[in-house]
């Protein structure tokens, strides 16, 4: 555009915009119909402020009862309490405009009718717009739709986009107008909204499919969310003018910059897909990697979360999942075997210790007494000072923990070789003196008063004398 065209085209829509508010100014403060539709708006804005001071607390009172409701009525019902002010003032206006249509003239209620509509505007654009989970999208999002429904309401629309469409520059064969980006940006907050509900909607349907594998439900939710992502920005895009066979370049740049900065990172996502399309690793298994041990709580496109028992959570890459050693204590099923070693004196019945063990074992909860699973316990060694045991149990919840599980059959078996009077040995020494002609001389003990000087010079002369 011509460089001296555009801030005459400018200048010229702005003093046409400034002489319609003069109007309307003159229209407002001369007496007549016009000033009394005024007062009357005034009027009603007063009585709503007052409706409101004096009914809130009863309505609040009243929200406070519906504890069954479920949290999107009750969150509904917040918002509709910070807007009581504006719903009273939009009842009564909407009333009192179509009382007076019917009784006069349409053009003695035109300003009421205006307020009221945007007052009713105003109002489902605020309640719509919580539909928005940015904070800072919604607040853009209710501006702009904001600014339309006034403009719109004062037939200034047409106005408004010859002054936007006047601030523009040509970018090759596109025309990128001020009017252009903001359609562009209110089209992708409605698009990355509807993404973003429809998302959230597939995934949740997904998991309620029982029939679908938690790591297939995982891989098509995240295909939808990229593909609804991905039809948004296109549209956007392509509502700008934009041709897309341009991108070509742009996309190869990519590549090389993929090979070159980003090897880690596509690592990662390529290993994440390959994590869900095999099933090796699906959200509540419980693995373990290296020092970590825990159970999976979710899979992202560039790691895994895995949750221990003391409450940290760990976010692992994917590509340590794929190459190193992980044991998954869940793949094929839930069930987990687990070791407990003990010894016993040797003057203890093996077959009683034997019998004992696994009836105490069983008496714990967790530990599994179906056939094939139950408790079993096996001589291992004779050692040193004890009879040596293994005791073998299986358990089906292994994110229950497992230390705190053998701990608790360790108690049990205290309580029953306690009952049963079986022993558990600790290793004992005998120290003997191989040169016999070493003298040994022992005192008596100093006597209790002896200080701590006494004492010490009591067991020098001890030293002394074993010399």
């Amino acid at each position: 555009m011509d460089q001296d065209v555009l801030p005459e085209a400018i200048q010229g829509t702005l003093q046409y915009l400034i002489a319609q508010a003069q109007a309307y100014w003159e229209l407002a403060v001369t007496p007549g119909w016009r000033q009394n539709q005024v007062l009357i708006v005034l009027g009603l804005i007063v009585a709503a402020m007052l409706l409101r001071g004096v009914t809130h607390a009863r309505w609040e009172s009243w929200a406070r009862s519906r504890e069954g409701w479920p949290k999107w009525r009750l969150r509904l019902l917040v918002q509709v309490l910070r807007r009581l002010s504006l719903i009273y003032f939009t009842v009564m206006s909407w009333g009192v405009y179509t009382v007076m249509r019917e009784v006069t003239w349409p053009s003695r209620s035109y300003l009421i009718g205006a307020a009221a509509k945007l007052a009713a505007a105003w109002l489902v654009i605020a309640l719509v717009s919580r539909f928005i989970a940015n904070p800072t999208l919604r607040r853009l999002a209710t501006w702009l739709l904001w600014i339309y429904a006034t403009l719109a309401v004062f037939n200034l629309v047409d106005d408004a986009a010859q002054v936007l469409d006047s601030i523009a520059f040509e970018l090759g064969s596109v025309h990128l107008s001020l009017l252009v980006v903001l359609k562009a940006i209110v089209l992708a907050t409605v698009m990355l909204m509807m993404a973003r509900m429809g998302s959230g909607l597939a995934e949740r349907g997904l998991r309620g499919n029982d029939d679908i594998s938690p790591s297939m439900q995982v891989l098509a939710g995240k295909a939808v969310q990229v593909l609804l992502y991905g039809v948004a920005f296109v549209i956007v895009i392509r509502s700008i003018g934009f041709d897309l066979t341009g991108l070509a370049v742009l996309s190869g740049a990519v590549g090389v910059g993929i090979g070159f900065g980003l090897q880690k990172v596509v690592s990662n996502l390529v290993s994440g897909i390959i994590i869900l399309m095999d099933r090796s690793i699906k959200p509540g298994d419980v693995i373990s990697l290296g020092e970590t041990f825990g159970w999976i709580n979710s899979l992202g496109a560039r790691y895994v979360s895995v949750v221990t028992r003391d409450g940290k959570e760990y976010l692992i890459p994917n590509e340590d999942l794929i190459t190193s050693q992980v044991v998954n204590w869940s793949h094929s099923n839930r069930f987990v075997r687990l070791d407990i070693n003990f010894g016993t004196s040797y003057d203890d019945d093996p077959h009683l210790v034997r019998k004992v063990a696994i009836a105490a074992t069983m008496t714990v909860d967790r530990v599994l007494a179906r056939d094939g699973m139950k408790p079993v316990c096996h001589i291992v060694g004779f050692g040193d000072s004890s009879v040596d045991y293994v005791l073998r149990f299986w358990i089906t919840d292994p994110t229950g923990g497992l230390t705190n599980i053998r701990g608790n059959v360790f108690l049990a078996l205290w309580d029953a070789f306690k009952a049963e009077g079986i022993s558990i040995p600790f290793p004992q020494r005998e120290l003997r003196l191989l040169n016999d002609r070493l003298p040994v001389q022992m005192d008596e003990a100093p006597p209790e008063d002896m200080g701590a000087t006494g004492a010490e010079s009591q067991s020098r002369g001890d030293a002394a004398k074993l010399d």
